[in-house]
């Protein structure tokens, strides 16, 4: 155990706290600072997290654990929320050990953005630091991915310019090597920028592992349930999911902090980050999710997970004549969609032949004691009828007793009903009432068709299809009606048709605001007419000719879309860098270093016509 350590500041990172012990201690050679506090001249220091925690936990004495500091002084917390709890506890078992698979686990390889070049740091907490402390130090929530903001003061970090080149290196923070200058960049994304930073400032606040990735996404779908973007059968609208959250965020937001979308690939991180996928999506992501969301950091932990409509079984039998009257005795649901309104519609099934529906979704435990409508009684309610009629209860005694109306219960008692093996009951009276109409239509048209008939009779076909298929297939005609001849398709007319629709769709689409790529398909789409453009388009000269000409390559349609930007840029009386209208274009290097001549050339020309317009307007 070490005879002094210099205990660690409030959110300094133990990296820091190291480079200060150093410092103090009078080492001059790092490897003896590795080799008193980690028995290990070898160990390579990492500045947003670290590694044989274990060692350096029984080396600084019993007030430090391995948890302990992981969850204090690193940055881990930033991430841990977002992990899986199969990848939570890997990583307690990487810190304490060599942690060669820990950054791997965390996706900060392979998935990490706005990775940051260098420590950074926040003026006014310097300030602080220095008249509390007398030194400043490393704070934690300076070094996370993505966040460029300091929580506390709301001021753009700076980074700092160590000019170490040392592997083994600790770097402590000394005053003469940083600007502490009041004057600061502009930047468009100030807002957004605090919120986020003041929210990753929460999660490093968070309990260690106290939620997890399975949780977050449920607690993601309820939310997204709650705002229709849910479908019944719990998929998520991924194309209004798209279009809602691309219009939360301000123009070229995305793109900046390395995070635009691909609706196209089928893992972007929007769709990985709202399904239950095994692949994690990095912790500033998820603050963007919840930007979105209007979720607080502190409601994660409190917010219920999504449990579908209807929440998760056993559900209570509401059969008034069981002995399980409301008992959770149904495990299953099933889920359909109101045609009308869009809403879940729950049908519960039980054994004893009680089927009910409602719709949903529930919004309290209330809600699943209420019948929206009864679709079944079974045999269980029809004995329980009988055996109440013949004690000679009235006819609204006994409805009271079955939680039924007077009417249906009359109803049962005195027509003669019996039950299908679905379950559902059926008037014997009714079955061959449809079956006699059905017959009586067929004898009236012999000729008609099998679909001719079914709509002619929808109802009686419907219920015979429900209730006796066997018997209606059988009975049905086997004519068949004879195709008409087809009208003769007037080509000419049809070219110019939609050579007209063509033009006025094209105009169009150069106008929206969301650039797309113009191809055959988005026209044909669009217009309804993409069959006979890809199968007739020989029959359509003039048409054949105009998509030749407005249809678009890729490389065609990266110009338009820079060009765009450039347009928008000098309108905006912006300073045009080419780096810049890569960025926001959303164009690959090797790409842009295609076009990138002819974009000089555009943008030139630009420049000439605008000064001209100056020069006239002087």
């Amino acid at each position: 155990m070490l005879p002094f350590f210099t205990n660690p500041y409030l959110n300094e990172l133990i990296y820091s706290a190291i480079a200060r012990y150093h410092f103090y201690s009078g080492n001059i050679d790092y490897k003896d600072t590795l080799d008193e506090l980690f028995k290990n001249r070898s160990v390579i220091p990492s500045e947003e997290i670290g590694s044989h925690f274990s060692k350096l936990a029984e080396q600084l004495g019993s007030n430090y654990s391995v948890e302990s500091i992981l969850a204090n002084y690193t940055i881990y917390p930033y991430y841990s929320s977002f992990l899986s709890k199969e990848r939570q506890e890997g990583i307690l078992q990487d810190i304490a050990g060599d942690g060669q698979g820990l950054y791997t686990r965390l996706g900060m390889v392979a998935g990490s953005i706005c990775k940051k070049d260098g420590l950074q740091y926040c003026v006014e907490c310097v300030k602080e630091d220095l008249n509390q402390n007398g030194e400043p130090y490393i704070h934690r929530e300076h070094q996370l991915q993505g966040i460029n903001y300091c929580p506390h003061h709301e001021l753009q970090l700076r980074k700092y310019e160590s000019g170490t080149t040392s592997r083994i290196e600790y770097v402590r923070f000394e005053i003469d090597k940083m600007n502490l200058s009041p004057i600061y960049e502009g930047n468009r994304y100030e807002e957004i920028s605090i919120y986020l930073a003041k929210q990753a400032y929460k999660l490093l606040s968070m309990p260690l592992n106290q939620i997890s990735r399975e949780e977050i996404t449920l607690k993601y779908r309820a939310i997204l349930r709650k705002m229709n973007l849910v479908t019944v059968s719990s998929r998520i609208r991924q194309k209004e999911l798209y279009q809602v959250f691309l219009s939360t965020f301000p123009k070229g937001f995305l793109e900046h902090h390395e995070c635009a979308l691909d609706m196209e690939k089928e893992y972007n991180w929007l769709k990985v980050i709202t399904r239950n996928l095994k692949r994690h999506v990095h912790p500033f992501r998820h603050l963007l999710m919840l930007y979105f969301l209007e979720l607080d950091v502190d409601d994660l932990i409190d917010f219920k997970t999504d449990a579908g409509p209807f929440g998760v079984g056993p559900f209570p039998c509401l059969n008034q004549a069981a002995l399980h009257y409301k008992q959770r005795v149904i495990h299953t649901v099933e889920i359909t969609r109101d045609f009308k309104t869009k809403l879940p519609i729950g049908t519960f099934r039980c054994s004893c032949g009680f089927v009910y529906a409602r719709k949903g979704p529930d919004n309290s435990v209330r809600d699943q004691y209420r019948i929206g409508r009864k679709k079944a009684f079974g045999e269980v309610w029809q004995a329980k009828l009988e055996e109440l009629a013949r004690q000679n209860f009235s006819m609204r005694e006994i409805a009271r007793k079955l939680g039924a109306d007077s009417i249906t219960v009359k109803k049962y008692l005195t027509e003669k009903i019996e039950i299908n093996k679905a379950g559902y009951e059926i008037n014997k009276f009714q079955l061959q009432q449809y079956k006699n109409e059905i017959l009586d239509e067929i004898k009236k048209n012999p000729y008609l068709s099998r679909k001719a008939l079914r709509e002619k009779i929808k109802k009686q076909y419907i219920f015979l299809y429900r209730h006796d298929k066997q018997w209606l297939m059988e009975n049905l005609p086997n004519y068949k009606r004879k195709h008409q001849p087809t009208k003769k398709v007037d080509w000419e007319k049809r070219d110019k048709d939609y050579v007209k629709c063509i033009k006025k769709l094209y105009k169009k689409l150069l106008k929206e605001e969301n650039t797309v790529r113009i191809t055959i398909s988005v026209l044909g789409n669009r217009l309804g007419i993409l069959a006979n453009l890809e199968k007739h388009l020989e029959k359509l000269p003039n048409t054949k000719k105009l998509l030749e000409e407005i249809t678009e390559s890729v490389e065609r349609y990266q110009i338009r879309r820079c060009c765009r930007v450039i347009d928008q840029m000098i309108l905006e009386n912006e300073q045009v860098h080419l780096w810049r209208i890569q960025l926001i274009a959303a164009v690959k290097s090797n790409h842009f270093h295609k076009i990138r001549p002819q974009l000089e050339l555009y943008l030139q020309e630009k420049q000439v016509v605008k000064k001209d317009e100056q020069t006239t307007t002087g």
